[in-house]
């Protein structure tokens, strides 16, 4: 067992003894390596210190759990305080479980909105990420530089697994509107498809670029792929699954997810599965310092990795499902951007990276349907300029 992830209870150490690819059996999600294990407060007066950068942490939560951390913010920077939760692969989790992260103030008032992910329990349990966020400037009870708490809260497992569930945070600042990274080109397939294993998570997720990628996931299994995205770009992404044989037909059998670069939550696509090839897509608004208006939108706010992350749900039937995952990277690149703490970019999640620059070739105009983000007709109006774009095909 490797670093601070010794002593994590039984399930946190089949995820960080996580084994190969071609182990039988779908492949857990592996903490960092270096990941420090920590014991969240049950009280909201105390909590271990997160400190903010490439360092990650690792602790679990039990049904019903909420649990308290402290971090240090400033007055200038945007802090995201995140939390991946990590269900057994294959698990069966309850209908109202999942968690809620919220960013308080030591008098428990909340910097804004708390944010909750379900383990989407009806096509099997994946791993769920998100953020709570402080935004610097804005107004506030949390403007202020000084000492604040960042709570994590499981909900209940009433019908599903009741054990502790591994988590894992991450403390990441962003200076507003400066330039950060180094340039760097982007991974591109072969027209006709490049072979590729994706990591298990945001430590490992393996990088690809346009083009289209060829993937074998086993039930029960999430894949992780990150991709760079620069201000004003624009991602897509379809996600084809092959036939499986002897499958009845699974709801949410299918899933394509997509994080930030600060392992925020941006959108997430599931589809039916009845062993008969299917497609699950996404479409992103452009990446753009300052936008918070909408989930998607609200998780398109910065330049960096985005981690696509694909699913099998564990009730397939067939050893293995060949999946192909096709990217696109659309719109012009700009210089300026928030540089989040910490650019390393072969490392984990919340780095900047910069501009692939140049010019995309063969694009072509295509009017994109945005649906299903559910956030009215004021998102629809400020979704009105990017609605028509360049979409380069790599097929």
């Amino acid at each position: 067992m490797r670093g601070g992830l010794v002593g994590v209870a039984m399930w946190a150490v089949l995820v960080g003894a996580a084994g190969p690819a071609g182990a039988e059996g779908p492949v857990a999600y592996r903490m960092a390596p270096d990941a420090k294990e920590v014991r969240g407060s049950g009280s909201s007066t105390a909590g271990p210190e997160l400190a903010p950068g490439t360092g990650t942490y690792t602790d679990t939560l039990r049904p019903g759990e909420k649990r308290y951390y402290t971090v240090e913010l400033d007055d200038r920077s945007n802090a995201y305080v995140s939390a991946v939760a990590v269900p057994r692969p294959g698990s069966t989790m309850g209908m109202r479980d999942g968690i809620e992260l919220s960013l308080q103030t030591r008098d428990g008032v909340s910097c804004g909105t708390a944010h909750h992910r379900s383990f989407l329990s009806v096509g099997g349990a994946y791993p769920v990420a998100d953020y709570a966020e402080r935004i610097a400037g804005a107004a506030g009870p949390c403007k202020a530089a000084g000492t604040y708490r960042f709570a994590v809260e499981r909900g209940e497992a009433t019908g599903g697994d009741l054990s502790p569930v591994p988590v894992e945070l991450k403390y990441v600042t962003e200076q507003p509107g400066s330039a950060g990274g180094t340039s760097r080109p982007p991974s591109v397939a072969r027209a006709d498809g490049e072979g590729v294993t994706g990591g298990t998570g945001f430590n490992d997720a393996a990088e690809v670029g346009e083009g289209v990628w060829k993937d074998e996931l086993r039930p029960g299994e999430t894949r992780f792929y990150k991709v760079a995205v620069d201000s004003g770009e624009q991602l897509f992404a379809d996600a084809e699954f092959a036939a499986a044989a002897g499958t009845r037909y699974v709801v949410g059998g299918v899933r394509l997810g997509l994080s930030n670069a600060a392992r925020g939550y941006v959108m997430n696509k599931t589809g039916g599965y009845q062993g008969k090839p299917s497609t699950v897509s996404l479409a992103t608004p452009p990446a753009a310092y300052g936008s918070a208006t909408g989930e998607a939108v609200r998780g398109m706010r910065m330049a960096g990795w985005y981690y696509l992350q694909v699913s099998v749900s564990a009730k397939v039937r067939d050893p293995a499902v060949p999946v192909r995952l096709r990217v696109d990277v659309a719109g012009a690149g700009t210089a300026e951007r928030g540089a989040l703490g910490g650019t390393d970019h072969g490392g984990t999640g919340g780095e900047s990276v910069a501009s692939a620059g140049g010019s995309r070739g063969d694009e072509r105009l295509r009017i994109v349907g945005y649906a299903g983000v559910g956030t009215g007709s004021a998102l629809l109006v400020g979704l009105g300029a990017w609605t028509l774009v360049a979409r380069r095909r790599g097929d």
